[in-house]
């Protein structure tokens, strides 16, 4: 099993775990899309807490990436992800994070 592989799997599991409704294969389409990043810890993960980390989600992911225009629907959008996956879980992963967000907004066609 690759790296990457063992990455997709723990991520699925992660979601399984969470009772999250996400596709395994829109989870390695975007795991494959974030590249190197998944292997680093701090940047495999989100500081949901961070008001940074969260504007560089919605200008480089969510603008940039899945092309939706700003507005407070993607604030909104970003806050009901983080509930999703737990503001109290201290392993908010990206890709679990941006494949909830694609699923939410229906850009799935991103990833095909």
């Amino acid at each position: 099993m690759s790296k990457l592989e063992e990455k997709i799997a723990a991520y699925v599991a992660e979601a399984k775990k969470l009772n999250l409704s996400l596709d395994e294969k829109l989870i390695a389409a975007v795991a494959k899309g974030l590249g190197p990043s998944i292997y680093n810890a701090d940047a495999e993960t989100i500081a949901a807490s961070d008001k940074a980390e969260l504007d560089r989600i919605k200008t480089n992911f969510l603008a940039k990436k899945l092309g939706l225009a700003d507005g407070p629907a993607l604030d909104i959008a970003l806050e009901e992800v983080i509930e999703q996956v737990g503001k109290s879980n201290r392993n908010k992963y990206r890709v679990i994070v941006y494949a909830l967000l694609v699923k939410k907004f229906k850009k799935e066609s991103v990833y095909s």
